[in-house]
């Protein structure tokens, strides 16, 4: 593994790592208030159907005026389901019986209603405006909102197939800047799209950019960093979705119209498209894909950022010919997606470890859905997110190092699992318990995907990383678009979604088991290193610490 030592020579934890850091985790914090705004924009405002004696100056002109606006949605809006006005129905005409103290409040008939053929008026205390509100996505229309999400969601899972594998042909940065502009293009434009329909498209195509924005970061972080410094890394970048909850709940609280929200949350990546340009290549890519003269120059860019100037000095075109020869050519062999499920030695580590996302993204929503069924205060319950996530995220840090990487990610996944089992056996009116068991759940599965967001790029070499971490962000988001069908599953018994969804991350944790342990190891960077470290690992059993060290996988 010969870039490792290279980047340990021209700094593999220095300035220019802590710069890098500082630029790509500031957008991830900007990219999560994308992935959460519609918690807010699509708030479903209290509402109902659009009537004369209230809504018309012109009819309330000839009403009596003892009577009040309660008088009056009393003769105009039939009780809903709780006793409240209907939000989806109206009187036809007047019932002014039901003001007599003497009649009943059932002394109406169902053929005296209409639905809300003028439209609804909502209440606009909370949020000036939404995209429920704006569409009057509600009552007949009502699942056009979770269509929006969806969609979205369907858009991260197309925009991590689509460019995993078009980073690993031309590159991280390039796409990544790529992605920048899309997202802040797109996000500008939905905020002033004139229908649902088109609102839905580039809210399509901000989460296609997402996607990429997510793995090209990710990716970057770790090919530019030591490996005894992988984790910490990785797990600020993991944190910066933890703050993006919090920074979430904060604009959304100062901004209460979705279109104005949707433009505060897209602007930032403006700015973002225009210093991306200055940000690194990944050298250990270039050099992967034989673009030695670049490859050299970034090497170069990096030791001057981190002060080694010797080093500067001492790099050139020959000694990376010389120092990445093997690699070289090992990487002449073209590394196709398909390697990933045919390679001895791949298969197993795609299956599990896509399992393991998958896993994370189903049990993650299930959970969100169980935490809004509480009635927390919307924007309370955003920042609980976060805030449950960052010690989690940490206390991950420190187990990573202490534990590794495979105890790690099946002790987050099968406490995840076993927190919502537990749920089952909790009765409905232990509100306070049910609540801690889900905090403590969504904790674990944070823990989770800080662990398998490390794992994914250890386990995979270069020339097929960016492919493999797409394939686990597709299983994460189509775990995300199937996860709220579980809920269906109620109907047949109130604990079966529960079970489903406790299941899930157990039994993806244990099979974690199978996957090797990669802790203190360097990248791989072709098909044959991962091929060789897993004869070794035949050969000699577990390798320690040191074993590792001095055999350079």
């Amino acid at each position: 593994m010969a870039f490792s030592e290279l980047l340990d020579q021209v700094g593999g934890l220095g300035r220019f790592q802590v710069l890098q850091m500082v630029a790509l985790v500031v957008p991830i914090m900007w990219l999560t208030t994308q992935s959460m705004m519609e918690n807010f924009s699509a708030a479903v405002p209290s509402h109902r159907c659009w009537v004369p004696l209230l809504d018309n100056s012109t009819a309330q002109a000839g009403v009596p005026g003892a009577l009040g606006p309660k008088d009056l949605l009393t003769v105009s809006i039939p009780p809903g389901p709780n006793h409240e006005p209907h939000r989806c129905r109206r009187f036809r005409q007047p019932q002014w019986q039901l003001l007599d103290p003497n009649g009943t409040a059932t002394n109406w008939s169902e053929a005296a209603t209409e639905p809300c053929v003028d439209g609804w008026v909502y209440d606009r205390s909370t949020f000036t405006s939404t995209i429920v509100a704006k569409w009057d996505l509600v009552c007949d229309s009502h699942a056009l909102k979770p269509m929006a999400q969806s969609i979205y969601l369907s858009g991260i899972l197309v925009g991590a197939a689509v460019f995993g594998q078009v980073s690993d042909r031309f590159g991280r940065r390039l796409v990544l800047t790529w992605n920048y502009l899309q997202m802040a293009v797109s996000g500008t434009a939905a905020a002033f799209a004139p229908t649902f329909p088109v609102y839905c498209l580039f809210r399509f195509l901000v989460a296609l950019a997402v996607a990429g924005v997510m793995m090209n970061t990710c990716t970057l972080l770790m090919e530019w960093t030591s490996t005894r410094a992988r984790a910490l890394v990785m797990t600020l970048n993991s944190l910066g979705f933890s703050f993006g909850q919090v920074l979430m709940a904060t604009v959304a609280y100062g901004v209460r119209d979705w279109a104005l929200l949707q433009l505060v949350v897209s602007a930032p990546f403006f700015l973002c498209f225009v210093y991306s340009w200055w940000l690194a290549e990944s050298a250990r890519w270039l050099l992967i894909k034989g673009k030695l003269e670049q490859g050299l120059r970034e090497l170069q860019k990096v030791a001057a950022i981190n002060g080694k100037r010797a080093v500067e000095d001492t790099l050139t075109a020959e000694a990376l010919l010389s120092a990445m020869r093997e690699e070289l050519s090992a990487s002449q062999a073209p590394a196709s997606p398909a390697a990933l499920l045919c390679t001895p030695g791949l298969g197993l580590r795609t299956c599990v470890s896509t399992l393991c996302w998958f896993a994370f993204g189903f049990t993650f929503y299930g959970l969100a859905l169980d935490l809004q069924a509480l009635g927390s205060d919307i924007f309370l319950l955003q920042v609980l997110i976060g805030v449950v996530d960052i010690p989690a995220k940490i206390g991950t840090l420190v187990l990573l190092n202490r534990l590794g990487r495979r105890s790690t990610q099946v002790a987050s996944l099968v406490l995840a699992g076993l927190c919502v089992l537990a749920n089952m056996l909790v009765p409905h009116e232990l509100g306070a318990l049910r609540s801690s068991l889900a905090v403590l759940g969504l904790g674990g599965l944070g823990a989770a995907f800080t662990c398998v967001s490390i794992y994914t790029g250890e386990l995979f070499p270069t020339v097929l990383r960016m492919t493999a971490v797409g394939l686990g962000q597709m299983a994460a988001r189509a775990g995300a678009i199937l996860g709220p069908l579980v809920r269906l599953l109620g109907a047949h018994g109130r604990s079966l979604p529960l079970l489903v969804y406790g299941a899930v991350p157990v039994l993806s944790g244990l099979a974690a088991l199978l996957l090797p342990e990669t802790q203190s190891l360097p990248l791989p960077d072709t098909v044959q290193d991962v091929q060789n470290q897993a004869v070794m690992k035949a050969t000699h059993g577990p390798p320690g610490r040191t074993v590792l060290k001095s055999t350079h996988f």
